[in-house]
Order: structure tokens, then C-alpha cells, then sequence
């Protein structure tokens, strides 16, 4: 396919540019670069042309009469396996494709029949053919629960034991004005030099009776 309005469109722009004359480093990587922005340019305009001849139309349909696959812009077909959209327009791609066994072929040949002559196990067996889960086992609630809490609480433990560790082998020690006679010290010393007397900690203190109020 050709398109005369884009190369005549090309040839004007490169005499254009011939016509100038080129020397120093700077005009010659703005001129690359010009170039490869006109290459994509017309690539976009030829892939659009492409692409306004080959839609035929806005649905495409299989080899079978129940897939379809859509064509549209904004639409891209869900097949998986998920009860938020159940029934997909087309099965979700096997990763492994195995061969089928002797039952399932006489159970296939079967399908060819009535369905009424089938049971309701024989089309479960036909639907996980194509779909790992029935609707019903989706929605059946597993024990996946234990294994997350399991999990959350092999963390935590891990962490406390981390934690003690850090603790007893790697901290430093506390240091002295954290014990309990260096605060009590301390206290004794802001009541002596009457520290916040409005609404603090000496506003408290019973300095008669030496001791807090009550």
C-alpha cells in the first residue's frame, strides 16, 4: 500500500532541508532528531490508514458460536476464572494443555447427545474441562484464613524475640537518669526551687504538710 500525499509530503520536507547548509555538531543531531520525529509521524499515519481499512466490523467471532472476542477500543474481554465476572465470553487459556484422559473422551462424545442424559456430575466434569472452579466452589469460603493469621504471628514473634535479643546483647544500657532515684532527685530538686507554681507540678505540693496534695 502506498501513499503518494505522504511521500510527496516527505520529499518537499528533505529539499528543504538539503537546501540548508549543515556544519557544526548542533545542527546535525537536530537534524537526526527532526528526522526521527518525521519517520514516527508518517509510521502513525500509515498504521492509521492500515487500520481504517482492516475494521470491518466491531465484533469478530471463533471457530465456535459461543465465543466471541470484542474489537473495540476501549474493550478488552475478561476470561478469568473469578466470581466478580462469572461466565467470561470465552474460556481463560490453560497453562498446561493435557491430554484427555480415556473417560473424559467417552464423557466428550457423550456431550454430542442430549444434555438430559447427563448428569449433574458428568457436567461438572465437562465445565472443569475448560474452568478450574465452579461457581459454588468460588464462592466457598477456604481455610486460607489460618494460613495468613499463621503467618502474621510467626512475624510477630520472630520480632519479639528480635527485639530482646537487641535488647540483652546489642543496646546499651539505660542510662543513670532514667532510674527511679535519679527521678526522685530530680522531683525533690523542682519542688525545692518551686518550678510552675500557678498550675504545675509545685502548685501540688503541700510544702507545710511536705507532701502532695490531696
Amino acid at each position: 500500500m502506498q501513499f503518494p500525499e505522504l511521500h510527496s509530503q516527505h520529499g518537499q520536507m528533505i529539499g528543504c532541508m538539503e537546501d540548508f547548509e549543515i556544519c557544526s555538531p548542533e545542527i546535525l543531531f537536530c537534524s537526526e532528531v527532526f528526522h526521527r520525529l518525521l519517520n514516527r509521524m508518517l509510521a502513525l499515519r500509515a498504521f492509521r490508514h492500515l487500520g481504517r481499512r482492516a475494521i470491518s466490523t466491531s465484533v469478530c467471532l471463533g471457530d465456535h458460536a459461543h465465543v466471541a472476542i470484542w474489537k473495540d477500543k476501549f474493550h478488552i474481554p475478561r476470561n478469568e476464572d473469578t466470581p466478580l465476572f462469572p461466565v467470561p465470553p470465552f474460556p481463560p487459556p490453560m497453562d498446561i494443555e493435557l491430554p484427555l484422559t480415556p473417560e473424559q473422551q467417552a464423557l466428550k462424545e457423550k456431550e454430542k447427545g442430549p444434555w438430559s442424559a447427563l448428569t449433574a456430575e458428568e457436567k461438572i466434569a465437562l465445565y472443569n474441562m475448560k474452568f478450574p472452579h465452579t461457581l459454588a466452589e468460588l464462592y466457598t469460603e477456604t481455610a486460607e484464613w489460618k494460613t495468613v493469621w499463621g503467618i502474621v504471628f510467626y512475624v510477630i514473634g520472630v520480632s519479639g524475640f528480635f527485639v530482646i535479643w537487641l535488647r540483652l546483647y546489642i543496646l546499651p544500657p539505660y542510662p543513670h537518669t532514667m532510674s527511679d532515684d535519679w527521678k526522685a532527685m530530680q522531683t525533690k530538686k523542682m519542688l525545692d526551687m518551686r518550678v510552675n507554681p500557678v498550675q504545675g507540678m509545685s502548685s501540688k505540693w503541700d510544702y507545710e504538710k511536705n507532701e502532695w496534695k490531696k
